[in-house]
């Protein structure tokens, strides 16, 4: 089983291909926003794919609340796919499947299947991760270096059916591609803020964001200063339930802080591009903070990287793709710099309540950041932001000069178009003399 004919690469003569993504196509997730990026990417090339589209629901989140030409074409595309899936009784033949999602939900769909997921945040994958993409996908596709790195150096140990022990590996392509810069289209927002220097966090509430620490260590910072900490956020969903949830957490977290003079102000809801764009770009937003465990990529990350905000975080996973920039030195040779403030940090064991079978293994690790050097990030921010402003605004024209939307799709039509054939599946099997017993 090879990929169909005419899919070998950029430079040769393709014929249009019938492709079936699938993904969460209307999820206001990292999971929605590489589903839109790939659809945008196919679609910059009419003239080489008929496209479908199977959308998935990713958990309790919500649905992007968009009144424009793309959301009007993916409802479009939804409707279109589900007629002919009922009109051929589910018989359709697809050339080419594309599935944005963990690996835990691919499946066999076309003669070639291509997963394109975010990997994970931790040191390793999960062993059944690695047996669905060699069993099921045909090329893997993940979006930063440190999910290519994650998968490809995690080896477990299997055994075949006669007992025979032997390291089990990732064994199909993998490649990866980040996401493009957003089309700058800033809404100016309006914002009732106590203090004219704010930090803005935004991301949802859950283990791996470590909102707990980067919230209590930041007034336990600034407890006796005027200054603000904006936290766009919500716990599952933008309703009122969850709204008067998170708040009341957040307010828990605060209460050992009565008599504190910093600020924080919760923002929760939906808020569109144009809107987080203006969110970004406030004139009294003056940093970003993330000192998550770990990122895929860092999508909130990226998009301050854009506006040219300073950033406060830690230097391993996902974001390094875009925070490190390439320098030459004095002597003329290439060597890629952070842009940002580095706060330091430890690798260590993932906590119990982050563990979530077949995918967040028990023995992987991720990064926990340090209070002392967090707290002493936010002290040198607000005192030399000048000189993080100009760092940051260096690091803007990088990202949007590098990370185009143009430069994106092509690369990542050309990712679909290997140049190596598949290896076949059935011949992968037999060698392995029956079934694999993966040990966790």
């Amino acid at each position: 089983m090879g990929y169909p004919q005419g899919i070998q690469g950029m430079g040769a003569t393709i014929s249009m291909k019938k492709i079936i993504v699938k993904g969460p196509a209307l999820s206001q997730t990292g999971y929605g926003e590489q589903t839109r990026f790939v659809l945008r990417a196919l679609r910059s090339r009419p003239d080489l794919f008929d496209i479908y589209l199977l959308n998935l629901e990713w958990g309790k989140s919500n649905h992007i609340i968009e009144d424009d030409n793309e959301h009007a074409w993916l409802v479009e595309t939804i409707r279109k796919t589900a007629k002919l899936l009922q009109a051929n009784q589910g018989r359709v033949a697809f050339d080419l499947s594309l599935q944005v999602t963990i690996p835990n939900e691919f499946e066999k769909m076309a003669p070639v299947n291509i997963g394109y997921t975010a990997g994970i945040e931790t040191t390793k994958v999960a062993p059944q991760w690695l047996q669905k993409c060699n069993e099921v996908m045909d090329k893997i596709i993940v979006i930063s270096k440190h999910s290519k790195d994650v998968f490809v150096n995690t080896v477990v140990e299997a055994q075949d059916q006669h007992g025979n022990k032997f390291p089990y590996k990732l064994e199909k392509p993998i490649e990866y591609i980040t996401y493009p810069v957003k089309p700058d289209n800033t809404q100016a927002i309006e914002l009732e803020l106590e203090h004219e220097f704010n930090f803005l966090m935004t991301s949802q509430w859950g283990p791996r964001k470590n909102f707990e620490n980067a919230i209590r260590w930041f007034v336990e910072e600034n407890i006796d200063q005027e200054v603000g900490l904006v936290v766009k956020t919500n716990s599952y969903k933008n309703c009122t339930i969850d709204r008067d949830f998170t708040h009341k957490r957040l307010q828990a977290l605060l209460a050992p802080y009565k008599d504190r003079k910093c600020s924080v102000t919760l923002l929760h809801g939906y808020m569109n591009e144009a809107e987080m764009q203006g969110l970004y770009r406030h004139e009294n937003i003056k940093a970003f903070i993330n000192i998550a465990h770990g990122e895929g990529f860092g999508l909130p990350l990226f998009d301050a990287a854009a506006a040219g905000l300073p950033i406060i975080t830690i230097g391993w996973s996902g974001q390094c793709d875009f925070l490190f920039m390439p320098e030459k030195n004095k002597k003329g040779k290439e060597k890629k710099k952070g842009k940002f403030l580095k706060v330091d940090f430890d690798i260590l064991p993932v906590q119990r309540e982050a563990h979530w079978e077949g995918v967040i293994q028990p023995d992987s690790q991720w990064a926990f950041a340090k209070e002392g050097s967090y707290k002493m990030a936010l002290r040198k921010m607000k005192s030399e932001h000048h000189v993080y402003k100009g760092m940051a605004n260096s690091l803007k024209e990088w990202v949007c000069k590098v990370f185009t939307q143009e430069n994106q799709n092509a690369r990542f039509v050309e990712l679909i178009g290997v140049e190596d054939e598949a290896s076949d599946l059935d011949d992968w099997l037999s060698q392995l003399e029956g079934e694999v017993e993966i040990h966790t």
